[in-house]
């Protein structure tokens, strides 16, 4: 299995299309793919038709057990999509009230790891959707991941948000003594501005050892997909935005080939 978090303290980057984006393509691939939603907004979990509001059944689950994780649960809790070889571990909005309820309990910043560790046969890919507030569901995705992606949208304010999300990152490192590899995405470019092109020369300038040389560009299939409820590639497998995701995934699969697989119990 390998897990790949999707992550920014800023929001509207795209971090939820290349969740739907990148898992649609490897699940073309033939490969099991779980993506799962973090976010209390849902956001992820609507795109393939639930409604975070209503469902009985969500990620929320795997929070109520004191930091355990009980037997069989994470597998009781996914779902189908309209994506052949693409499950979803939904979110649900009690998700917002995390912070407050878990309060003095311990381990449970590994309560994703654990999940994950029993559904390890399972997937051979796992994609993490995250809230962008750092809390314990950030946290959790941080500690399950093997590789970060950040999206940034080619825009001055995302920039500045990228510097709190790499900052964040290395707090978070620090404190559990361990390197997470990432690779930053530039997302949502329009060639035909100035202010986007400024905005990715700079990301070249400051981040170039770790950022995706290529961008994701503007592209309004991706919010006909999500209107849809299905894989952008699966609205138009040859839209640029689609393209480009698919370049990425490629890189992603080089950089990440030869990671180590770490478990939590």
């Amino acid at each position: 299995m390998r897990i790949w978090a999707v992550a920014n303290q800023k929001g509207g980057v795209g971090k939820t299309t290349s969740v739907v984006a990148l898992g649609g393509l490897l699940a073309e691939r033939g490969k099991r793919v779980l993506v799962v939603d973090l976010d209390p907004h849902g956001s992820l979990t609507s795109w393939f038709g639930y409604d975070p509001d209503t469902l009985a059944h969500s990620v929320f689950d795997l929070f109520q057990h004191q930091g355990k994780v009980p037997e069989g649960l994470p597998a009781q809790l996914i779902t189908d999509t309209n994506c052949s070889g693409l499950a979803l571990l939904p979110a649900s909005t009690a998700l917002a009230t995390l912070e407050r309820r878990m309060v003095g309990v311990e381990g449970m910043g590994l309560i994703v790891s654990r999940a994950l560790a029993q559904l390890w046969d399972d997937f051979d890919y796992v994609i993490l959707d995250n809230t962008p507030s750092l809390g314990v569901l950030m946290v959790n995705a941080l500690a399950a991941a093997q590789h970060l992606v950040i999206p940034v949208q080619t825009e001055f304010l995302a920039i500045k948000g990228l510097e709190r999300m790499l900052h964040t990152l290395e707090m978070i490192m620090r404190s559990q003594k361990n390197q997470l590899p990432y690779t930053i995405v530039p997302t949502m470019f329009d060639r035909r501005t100035q202010a986007s092109v400024k905005s990715l020369n700079q990301l070249r300038r400051i981040y170039q050892d770790d950022l995706w040389k290529f961008a994701v560009p503007v592209d309004t299939k991706f919010r006909d997909a999500s209107q849809a409820g299905v894989i952008p590639s699966k609205l138009d497998a040859q839209t640029h935005g689609v393209r480009a995701y698919r370049h990425l995934l490629d890189e992603l699969l080089a950089r990440t080939g030869s990671l180590k697989v770490r478990q939590h119990g």
